[in-house]
């Protein structure tokens, strides 16, 4: 395209920051503090174009607001153009001002290159050769899209890779890898039972900027997770089957509209701790070179602080820098009608601009009291890489929900036979209120996790000890040395039946105790039938099928995913399962009477406590808590050391959702796990509403004995044995036949 020469250019306005459309041309605003000098590159739309055809100089004194710099153009090409800006400024003292580079917009929703997956790849380490793209699409018609707004404690969430998802050739979508091929997967999704997705990072970023190299292959790794932000309002273009026609925005909107109309919720990984800018090594992309002294955490001597793990720290609470974190998180909500913001290492909002932990973090505050996001869900991953976590603890609390890693580290380590684990179980599966009542939350805040992207899927859980992260190129260095899992017996790979059964069970057992568990049950992609890495528990770089879902392990697998599945019914049926408070324990007991155990045994209950031995509870007593404590013996839990078995009984008259279901009352519930390595006798204890059991899970059972229809259930009377095998769970309901014998 040939340089343009007939522009019109003004004065312009301060706002609003990036491009916007007014009075029959575009105004450009980009906040610098710092620099001397800004200039306006503009280039052809056509990416093999690198053509400059225009430059427009921006004079400090015309086209300057205070630190916002802006000039209005008339005439530039209709069908859209790229972008970028060149900014000249001091050098040292935290400044890296470099007028030879065009830099991003931050506030652009779409970027050029990057089209095709992985064929975009930079050449140049210092400086990119992404620009900011202005294309004028068609007007989205949301047909009168609204979110579903599904209540917290109805919620099951199902994490998982836009393009990991669906890339496998077995997936059997139309367009693998892309935000319309996880279109196609809404039925299985709606059929299992999820209501709503959470997204690893969709905003731009380059997948091409691994360092490392797989030994295997002697192929260059890739950034397959996307945790290295080139700009935090931009769809990423490699996501979208339409991203050579620039569709990915309307293609993103188009699956949200999906997902609304199956009655699921979008949520979103977001990542406003770091950038994919990395230290001084690093490639300048934007922040850096407009303004990096503001956008950075850094030493007195002008080093980059990483309390992230990722090279930088992005200085959240600058006021400049929350006001682009809330116009992104207005833009994603606002714009684009996703329901959920799960940010990435939280806990580095909570810091200033030296690294020190703030009380009450400006940027979380904004965040917490903020319109446009009053009824979105807020997550918080509760810690940061430089040790600080803030699991129950989070600041403004009663807005965030947070990723529990208490709950994934002490029902792995219960399962895997650790001392001490029993009365840390017991409270995990009570809702955690040790982490959540001081601070007037209630169970919906633990968002419950055994697996997540990061660290083992649930079949390495119970097939591995070790990490196996040879293929990441750093000599098995990276990812966490110690995962809390157990591999049956036999590392790895094995035929032995023996090996392969218990893995089944343990696998059962772990889903198993995450659906039953007080609080918002997440599960990691393909887990529901048992999706592998082989030991890798970092597959941050690994973009095949080490990453990618596996669609054959669906039919491989099918009876953990029926498990899986009728696990989540389970749980959807049993409002006592979804509890909108935490267990009171007693609700009434005269002087005269006996304690009966309570969920204050198990909630504040010590390792080194004594084993605690209650008579039965006589008929008068029956209803007067709303949960029951057991061990082998009823109403005698033992919390002690050693102990590896637990049991409790659930009232199903008092759930607690009296606000959010019209009818309060449930089945009683019986839960008795044993994580010894011998099977155990349990003495039944009698229901709450003096009903008769039926057995609908034991988890020692093979497929399709494991989980039975309710109405099915085996018969078991009260006060006769049931023997629970070694490494089991079993599930009693109540049940409403009037015609038992």
């Amino acid at each position: 395209m040939p340089l343009l020469t007939n522009l019109q250019t003004s004065r312009g306005r301060p706002l609003p920051l990036g491009v916007r459309s007014i009075q029959g041309g575009l105004n450009f605003c980009l906040l610098c503090r710092h620099g001397t000098s800004v200039t306006l590159i503009i280039q052809s739309i056509d990416e093999n174009d690198d053509t400059i055809i225009a430059r427009i100089d921006l004079h400090p004194k015309v086209n300057r607001t205070g630190d916002h710099w802006h000039v209005m153009v008339c005439g530039l090409p209709a069908e859209g153009f790229r972008y970028g800006w060149k900014v000249d400024g001091p050098i040292g003292h935290g400044h890296r001002y470099d007028s030879t580079q065009t830099l991003i917009d931050p506030c652009a929703p779409l970027l050029s290159g990057g089209a095709v997956w992985g064929a975009a790849c930079e050449f140049d380490r210092h400086k990119t050769s992404r620009r900011s793209l202005y294309y004028h699409g068609p007007h989205y018609d949301w047909k009168n899209d609204a979110p579903p707004l599904v209540q917290h404690e109805e919620s099951l969430v199902y994490e998982l890779h836009v393009r990991g998802f669906t890339c496998h050739p077995n997936s059997a979508v139309s367009h693998p890898g892309t935000f319309s091929g996880l279109i196609e997967k809404i039925p299985y999704l709606k059929w299992l039972g999820v209501t709503a997705v959470e997204l690893l990072p969709i905003h731009e970023f380059d997948e091409c900027d691994c360092a490392f190299i797989n030994p295997k292959t002697g192929e260059r790794n890739r950034n397959f997770w996307g945790y290295n932000t080139l700009s935090f309002a931009a769809v990423k273009a490699g996501y979208a089957a339409s991203a050579p026609n620039h569709g990915q925005i309307g293609e993103f909107r188009d699956m949200v509209r999906a997902f609304h109309d199956a009655g699921m919720e979008v949520w979103l990984d977001v990542v406003f701790n770091h950038t994919g800018e990395g230290d001084d090594r690093g490639r300048t992309s934007s922040f850096r070179g407009l303004d990096n002294s503001m956008y950075y955490m850094l030493t007195p001597d002008g080093r980059y602080q990483n309390f992230t793990g990722c090279g930088n720290t992005l200085n959240c609470n600058h006021p400049v820098v929350r006001d682009l974190i809330l116009s992104c998180l207005r833009f994603w909500v606002g714009e684009m009608h996703v329901d959920g913001l799960r940010f990435d290492l939280a806990s580095i909002m909570g810091r200033d601009s030296k690294g020190n932990v703030l009380a009450e973090p400006p940027i979380v505050e904004m965040i917490t009291e903020d319109g446009v996001l009053r009824d979105t869900k807020l997550i918080a991953e509760p810690w940061d890489a430089a040790g600080l976590y803030q699991v129950g603890g989070f600041p403004y609390g009663p807005r965030w929900s947070e990723w529990n890693g208490r709950f994934r580290d002490d029902v792995r380590r219960f399962w895997r036979g650790e001392p001490y684990t029993i009365g840390p179980l017991a409270t995990r599966l009570s809702g955690s209120a040790d982490l959540y009542a001081w601070s007037g939350r209630f169970p919906r805040h633990s968002v419950n996790f055994i697996t997540c992207h990061d660290g083992f899927t649930l079949w390495d859980m119970v097939s591995y000890n070790h990490k196996h992260n040879i293929e990441n190129g750093e000599d098995n260095r990276d990812g966490m040395n110690e995962n809390d899992s157990w591999n049956c017996g036999i590392e790895g790979e094995t035929d032995d039946p023996h090996v392969l059964l218990l893995r089944q069970r343990q696998a059962r057992n772990l889903m198993a105790t995450l659906l039953l568990s007080q609080g918002v049950p997440m599960i990691t992609a393909g887990d529901e039938f048992l999706r592998t890495q082989k030991g890798n528990n970092n597959a941050w770089c690994q973009d095949n099928e080490l990453s990618w879902v596996d669609w054959s392990l669906k039919e491989k697998n099918k009876d953990f995913l029926r498990f899986t599945r009728e696990m989540i019914q389970f749980r959807k049926r049993h409002p006592a399962l979804r509890r909108k408070g935490f267990f009171q324990g007693e609700f009434v007991r005269s002087p005269a009477m006996p304690v009966v155990a309570s969920s204050d045994s198990a909630l504040l209950a010590m390792p080194s406590a004594k084993p605690t031995a209650h008579p039965p509870v006589p008929p008068s007593l029956q209803g007067l808590a709303d949960i029951y404590w057991h061990g082998v013996e009823p109403f005698g839990a033992d919390f002690s050391e050693h102990s590896r078995v637990i049991a409790y009984t659930i009232d199903g008259r008092y759930t607690g959702r009296a606000d959010i279901l019209g009818d309060t009352s449930d089945n009683d519930i019986y839960v008795a796990i044993n994580g010894s390595d011998v099977a155990m006798s349990f003495r039944i204890p009698p229901s709450p509403q003096r009903k008769k059991w039926r057995r609908v899970i034991d988890t020692a059972l093979p497929s399709p004995q494991d989980i039975v229809p309710e109405s099915e259930g085996l018969l078991i009377p009260e006060g006769s044995r049931y023997t629970v095998g070694a490494f089991a769970l079993v599930v009693m309901v109540s049940s409403d036949l009037k015609d038992e014998g």
